[in-house]
């Protein structure tokens, strides 16, 4: 990926490009995906692209049918913006997008077909039971926790089978602790997930891919002052510390690095994603998630990549819009 600017303009005419930039949405993340958006909207008008930021309303369809934009970029998360229904639509009506097909985005931001996806890759996966409310309530909480137990000792990781941003997700240490994380977690989401927890560096690599291929950017290290990274770690300066590059042995890196564009690879996505990991004790690397939209804000790890990276934000936005361009057009 080189830095030598992308033009401005759209194919064929003088004008520039005109992005519909998506964001806000009814998610539990709608705060962040706000945040995220005007900071892209920002970073795209600063590189000569005409940028409408748009709140998805019920006039939204009708008003990309009328005025069409050159491209689209959605940055919404939560089940608004990563479920891929919005997607879909967007495909139906023929407007090209920054982001993963619907298909993809489908398969990401389901945790459990995402984690049985990059495991038949040959990625390493913490050992975990997917369990849905009505189960959970039918065959008895106690004695579906019993077996679990069996299989999956403390410490765990309970986490809702669909949502980000670490909403509903509970580290649990006793057993005491998992029936009601169980409960946290079916809040979000009618099925959940109990995952051995790895213990060791929690880091993320992003993936970029203007036209030229998938690109890893370099990983990045989470250290929540707290202990956890949950809500208000991640988007909360000074809860958390980043390191970026993350403080890892070399040879470490370029394992994460191939596990994450592996990851990246068997699930279809495309443009950008951002795949979490922990590295044990050990120097192994194991998938725990993929985000088809990261965060975009201040505090997110994908723009402190990209600057260890040495990448302007706003070049690496309009780079990605004109590769949606591109590849709608061919």
């Amino acid at each position: 990926m080189t830095d030598s600017l992308p033009s401005a303009a759209s194919p064929g005419s003088s004008d520039p490009v005109r992005v519909v930039v998506l964001a806000g949405g009814i998610s539990h993340e709608r705060d962040i995906s706000l945040r995220s958006g005007r900071r892209v909207a920002d970073a795209l008008a600063s590189h000569g692209l005409h940028v409408e930021l748009r709140d998805p309303d019920a006039t939204l369809l009708g008003s990309l049918t009328d005025d069409r934009p050159d491209v689209v970029f959605p940055v919404l998360h939560g089940a608004s913006g990563e479920d891929g229904t919005l997607r879909s639509l967007l495909e139906f009506l023929g407007l090209p997008y920054v982001g993963s097909p619907a298909a993809a985005t489908r398969l990401a931001w389901d945790k459990p077909t995402a984690k049985t996806l990059v495991e038949r890759a040959g990625v390493p996966t913490p050992h975990s039971i997917t369990l849905t409310r009505d189960a959970f309530r039918e065959l008895g909480a106690e004695s579906v926790l019993a077996v679990v137990r069996g299989e999956l000792p403390t410490p765990v990781a309970v986490k809702p089978a669909q949502g980000g941003s670490a909403q509903g997700v509970t580290l649990v240490d006793t057993e005491e602790e998992l029936r009601r994380a169980m409960v946290h977690a079916y809040t979000y989401c009618d099925v959940a997930i109990i995952e051995q927890r790895i213990t060791g560096t929690e880091i993320c690599i992003g993936i970029i891919d203007t036209g030229d291929g998938p690109v890893a950017l370099p990983p990045v290290e989470i250290e929540p002052l707290s202990g956890v990274y949950g809500f208000e770690a991640r988007y909360n300066a000074g809860e958390t510390r980043f390191y970026a590059p993350a403080r890892i042995a070399d040879d470490v890196t370029e394992r994460a690095t191939a596990i994450a564009l592996d990851a990246h690879r068997a699930l279809g996505l495309r443009h950008l994603s951002r795949i979490d990991m922990i590295v044990d004790g050990a120097g192994t690397p194991w998938f725990l998630e993929a985000s088809v939209m990261p965060g975009l804000t201040e505090t997110s790890t994908l723009a402190l990549a990209l600057e260890a990276a040495g990448h302007d934000v706003g070049w690496v936005y309009a780079a990605l819009a004109q590769a949606a361009i591109r590849e709608h057009s061919a």
